[in-house]
């Protein structure tokens, strides 16, 4: 394994991040992909034995349960909480990033979990009815009381990021140290401003979907699997483009070929390839764990880079929440939809 400093937090991470999005009951209204307690600690016990130290999840995944079925999976472990780093995410919730939701979130992840502090909180989304000096003070205020260790962003606009770090350095509060964005060969939008910023700031970038949800995993776009079968947002998030980024997931394949691998190992390698310390990969069984550590064997060359990104054209955004009463511009915000 090899590890990656979350921006300047100084919290050593795995080049790899363990996704919690597949943990959890399977709860009315929510996914039918879900894996159960069992399954989820066999995965957990197979990512920490191949040194995997870096695990995401969300107050909002299966209706909490992803939190609790980790928090119980290290405890049966016997995992040792310092050697484990652990993200969680708030806005999917009553008060959004409000200082009293943030207050009341906070505790609810942690005893799911079944810890006194999380490494990583992150937001899961910009919050429009919230000023961003409370969002900011109320997560610094978690950091001084050492129930945070780091502060993280997920899914908004450059500019949003960019108004938070100023208001933090102004005001004196804890920075965000990392930016889960969405970010894939099929979808690269973030290269215009987003990851800019990010460099800028010294951040560190953990992407979601790095697999672009299966879609370059495989030759095919359609998926015969339970998610590919069920899950609207994946459709929600792709299948505009399917035509425009079918040429992608054909010279996907055609590299993996070459190397001899599956296609997700090339996926992943060119994240790593373009500097991200460490995209989040979902596991439902612990062999796909060994296939993802085994991508960090897989060293793309220059010309494979430029060959696999030659066909990309621009994409409209999915993943930041629109300004309420605004044409949407960003596709789902449904809370399970990373």
């Amino acid at each position: 394994m090899r590890y990656a400093t979350l921006g300047r937090s100084g919290i050593e991470v795995s080049r790899i991040c363990l996704g919690g999005m597949s943990f959890g009951a399977q709860v009315p209204g929510g996914h039918r992909w879900t894996i159960g307690a069992d399954e989820t600690r066999a995965v957990i016990a197979r990512a920490l034995e191949l040194g995997v130290n870096f695990i995401d999840t969300a107050n909002c995944y299966a209706r909490g349960t992803s939190e609790e079925f980790i928090g119980h999976a290290l405890r049966d472990l016997g995992v040792r909480r310092e050697d484990v780093v652990l993200a969680s995410k708030v806005y999917f919730n009553e008060g959004r990033l409000s200082a009293s939701a943030i207050a009341r979130e906070i505790d609810g992840t942690l005893r799911r979990l079944g810890t006194d502090y999380l490494d990583l909180y992150v937001m899961h989304r910009f919050d429009y009815g919230t000023p961003v000096e409370e969002t900011l003070a109320a997560l610094d205020a978690l950091v001084r009381a050492g129930k945070v260790r780091a502060l993280g962003a997920s899914e908004m606009y450059a500019y949003q990021l960019h108004d938070m770090q100023v208001v933090a350095e102004r005001e004196g509060l804890s920075p965000i140290s990392s930016m889960q964005c969405h970010y894939n060969l099929l979808y690269r939008e973030d290269e215009r401003e987003m990851i800019p910023v990010c460099r800028s700031y010294g951040m560190a970038l953990t992407p979601y979907s790095p697999m672009a949800s299966g879609h370059l995993a495989r030759p095919t776009w359609e998926s015969g699997s339970v998610r590919g079968a069920t899950d609207d947002t994946v459709r929600d998030k792709y299948d505009a483009a399917r035509d425009k980024d079918m040429p992608i997931v054909a010279r996907v394949a055609e590299v993996a070929a070459a190397h001899g691998i599956p296609m997700g190992r090339v996926a992943l390698a060119w994240h790593w390839a373009r500097g991200v310390e460490s995209p989040i990969v979902g596991c439902s069984r612990p062999e796909r764990v060994d296939d993802a550590v085994a991508a960090l064997e897989l060293e793309l060359a220059d010309e494979e880079v430029a060959y696999l990104e030659e066909p990309y054209m621009a994409h409209d955004l999915v993943g930041p929440v629109g300004r309420p009463g605004e044409r949407a511009l960003a596709g789902t915000v449904d809370p399970n939809a990373r």
